[in-house]
């Protein structure tokens, strides 16, 4: 998995992209301090509120972000997030007002947005091997995981020397490193957008790429399986305190340790995904994994039906982990999805779309998870939340059938040639083609509105 380090220029990146989440983690943990220090026994609500901001933020600029900087070097777009995200760093330890937090975090988090769907979209062009790409897609899911795990320890160690405003500031050296790592990197020239100018405006662009995701089979179903993902997360994240303290009357430690297992399990799926996808479809493995919720739902369920028994903590750390092994099956192949299903010059609007819809599926999970059990109950959130894994995972496979299962990339059609990279020399949309560097390439009659499966 680590031989994809030695291409320099993604070596550069996937260390930007550590860096950026170490110090995004060391915030978090300093923002929580920092509320309370603001509103004392508000902090909860104060910080309920800015993980709603950050979603929100995710869920409605990511598009637009990513249809207002397409003519942007994608180098530019990633350097100047880092350094917005360093400048709102650097201010935080300055506010005194609720007001000025909420502020404050929706500017980093707009930033966030427009770094992550640009660094997801440079990737393939850098690892443009789909061996390669595999290991790199195990790679970010396993630097995701380990930040979730280790940035809080971190956090914790360092305020036992200093006061948590220094927290603030090695989040934002953490980000001035990434802007440096990144413009360090030699990164391939980016395709013309040419098909993207064909949109209608920004308007046009803003929504073109969630009609590419609604538009191939495999990616329509992907949608599914972050709704389907998102439940058991939410379940875990917003319920695993209830579980252990409540439910379970453990102590306050134990958090920690169900929400390793958690982390856990999605690293193991991590680690020996890229070799078992040498033998096993794309299709079969992600399916697999969303199929396998609803049943790990079923063992959360007989646990929270269970009032006594010294069985249940070993069987909460066991569905947590298979909970996260699940959503790691189901989420690391998926860039290799959005890849092979759009052309080049669509892929950062096909990333950003589905970033901001991927989260837009956490934004309706978080508050069935949290606010149906505190209304109506533990068993009442787990059996809902099922409900929503169930109706996704059937509607995620009747979505991709599996005739679809290698549908090649769309490309849009604009006026003069355009090269297929992926189609044989003998299918009949070639017949006019002749060959050139890449693929075949032939002519269409110009119209924008054009799509073909390429």
């Amino acid at each position: 998995m680590l031989t994809v380090l030695r291409n320099r220029a993604y070596r550069h990146l996937f260390t930007a992209h550590v860096v950026a989440l170490a110090g995004t983690g060391l915030a978090t943990v300093a923002l929580g301090l920092l509320a309370y220090d603001i509103a004392g026994p508000r902090a909860g609500s104060v910080l309920g509120t800015a993980l709603a901001i950050k979603m929100v933020a995710y869920v409605g600029l990511a598009p637009v972000i990513a249809a207002l900087a397409e003519r942007v070097p994608r180098r530019a777009v990633m350097v100047w997030s880092d350094v917005v995200r360093g400048g709102v760093a650097l201010a935080l330890p300055f506010v005194d007002q609720v007001w000025q937090v909420y502020v404050l975090v929706f500017v980093l988090q707009a930033a966030s947005a427009a770094f992550t769907p640009a660094f997801l979209a440079v990737v393939p062009d850098v690892l443009p091997d789909e061996r390669d790409y595999t290991r790199a897609l195990s790679l970010s899911r396993l630097a995701y995981d380990t930040e979730s795990l280790f940035s809080p320890a971190l956090a914790a160690a360092l305020l036992t020397v200093t006061t948590y405003n220094w927290l603030f500031l090695g989040t934002a050296v953490g980000f001035a490193a990434s802007a440096i790592l990144v413009l360090s990197a030699v990164l391939p020239k980016r395709a013309a957008a040419a098909g993207m100018r064909h949109q209608g405006g920004v308007q046009g662009r803003v929504t073109a790429g969630i009609r590419l995701l609604l538009g191939a089979p495999a990616l329509r179903s992907l949608l599914w399986m972050d709704l389907a993902v998102a439940a058991g997360g939410a379940l875990v994240l917003v319920n695993t305190v209830v579980y252990v303290r409540g439910h379970l009357a453990l102590a306050a430690g134990d958090v920690a340790l169900a929400l390793g297992a958690y982390g856990g399990g999605s690293m193991v799926v991590a680690l020996f995904l890229p070799r078992v996808l040498r033998h096993v479809p794309d299709r079969r493995a992600m399916l697999a994994g969303v199929l396998a919720l609803p049943g790990v739902f079923a063992g959360a369920a007989l646990v929270t039906a269970a009032r006594t028994g010294d069985w249940r903590w070993p069987a909460l750390l066991t569905l947590w982990a298979a909970f996260g092994a699940a959503g790691s099956l189901v989420l690391t192949p998926a860039g290799k999805i959005i890849r092979r299903c759009t052309s080049p010059e669509r892929r950062t609007a096909a990333f950003a779309a589905h970033f901001s819809l991927s989260h837009a599926c956490w934004l309706a999970t978080y508050p069935l998870a949290g606010w149906l059990g505190a209304a109506a109950g533990l068993q009442a959130s787990v059996l809902a939340l099922a409900a929503v894994a169930l109706a996704a995972a059937v509607l995620a496979v009747r979505s991709w059938p599996a005739d679809a299962a290698e549908a090649p990339a769309p490309v849009a059609h604009s006026e003069g040639a355009h090269v297929h990279a992926n189609l044989p020399a003998t299918h009949p949309h070639l017949a006019d083609a002749v060959l050139a560097p890449g693929g075949f390439r032939h002519h269409h009659a110009p119209r924008a509105d054009r799509l073909h499966a390429a």
